[in-house]
């Protein structure tokens, strides 16, 4: 909306109102572009929690027995095995234990120097998936 069109009807300041969240907004082609992602909109509407903790750093899930604190209802119950000694995958090298078996094959890597993941541009070597996501970027950043 230009100037002139807010100076001759200052009382229609943002016509055009979200349904969803009550937000309004000045033309009808921005609440179109507000609305067009629906599953991103739901997520923003919704308080899906999770979505939102990625953002603000919120750790809403609270351990009853240590007092830590996670951003996932599942990262919490994954932890709350630790104290429940549902640890049932052992390292047969150090003894430590894990909740998940993929837990303890990304864990062994660190004895057996096993790095299955490799960059297609460099050739460098990861023990774990993620950690090869992250290098990547470095060479895709422009």
């Amino acid at each position: 909306m230009n100037h002139f069109t807010k100076r001759k009807y200052p009382e229609v300041r943002e016509p055009y109102h979200c349904d969803i969240c009550g937000n309004s907004f000045t033309e009808e082609r921005v609440l179109a572009k507000h609305n067009s992602d629906l599953i991103k909109h739901k997520r923003i509407h919704t308080g899906d929690i999770k979505h939102k903790c990625s953002h603000t750093r919120e750790e809403p899930y609270h351990c009853n027995i240590c007092d830590k604190s996670f951003s996932s209802n599942s990262y919490l119950i994954s932890h709350t095995r630790i104290h429940t000694e549902e640890n049932s995958y052992l390292c047969d090298i150090c003894g430590k234990s894990f909740s998940h078996n993929k837990t303890l094959n990304n864990h062994r890597r660190i004895h057996t120097g096993e790095r299955p993941y490799h960059c297609d541009i460099c050739g460098e070597s990861f023990s774990q998936k993620g950690h090869l996501s992250t290098h990547v970027n470095i060479h895709t950043k422009v």
